[in-house]
């Protein structure tokens, strides 16, 4: 039978967030971690770009979870969606996830996703900026009202999924690791975290 964590790590990891999503994606590392709540303002800069918002509200999570727990290793992590100049938050009910599809459909949507993790003790600062570019294919008035009907996404940037039905709403995806556009990208942070892992015994 395998272990559960086939992975301990030298400094306790800590995810500096409350989103599910975010801790199904960090789960798949299969090393032992906690989910804590950074208690971060998100309120948006009067204009400030989608990258730079992304980049402070993560190295933000990061720093303010870190300040709490000097010891750990926290990772900090924030999305930001946006087609043009609109940023596209979460759709608060099914007929805003409606009009979000609406909006995109034909359109190219960059989903700027930053990473920041710290380990103050460790002497550990270490950013990252993943964006993936989804292309949505010309999206008619049923086939909308039909997909949110079978898969609402109420609690994802842009109201899709891409690892669920949402991925057939594209005639392409632009990415260098598919689990940032999810939330948090996987390969930058195993990479950053594997020199604190060791294999459990």
């Amino acid at each position: 039978m395998a272990e559960k964590h086939p992975f301990s790590a030298l400094r306790p990891v800590l995810l500096a967030s409350t989103s599910r999503h975010r801790k199904a994606l960090l789960e798949r590392l299969r090393i032992p971690f906690e989910t804590v709540d950074p208690g971060v303002d998100e309120q948006r800069a009067a204009g400030e770009a989608p990258r730079a918002l992304a980049a402070r509200l993560a190295l933000a999570k990061a720093r303010s979870v870190a300040a709490r727990h000097p010891g750990a290793l926290v990772i900090g992590s924030d999305q930001v969606c946006a087609a043009g100049d609109w940023i596209l938050g979460k759709p608060a009910s099914v007929a805003a996830n409606r009009e979000m599809l609406a909006r995109l459909s034909g359109c190219v949507a960059v989903f700027h996703t930053a990473v920041a993790i710290v380990g103050r003790e460790a002497g550990l600062h270490a950013e990252h900026l993943d964006e993936t570019r989804c292309h949505f294919r010309h999206l008619s008035d049923q086939e909308i009202v039909r997909h949110v009907e079978v898969e609402p996404a109420l609690d994802c940037a842009g109201g899709f999924k891409s690892e669920g039905l949402g991925i057939g709403l594209m005639t392409r995806m632009e990415s260098e690791d598919p689990t940032g556009l999810i939330g948090l990208p996987l390969i930058w942070v195993a990479s950053v975290l594997r020199p604190f892992l060791r294999p459990t015994s």
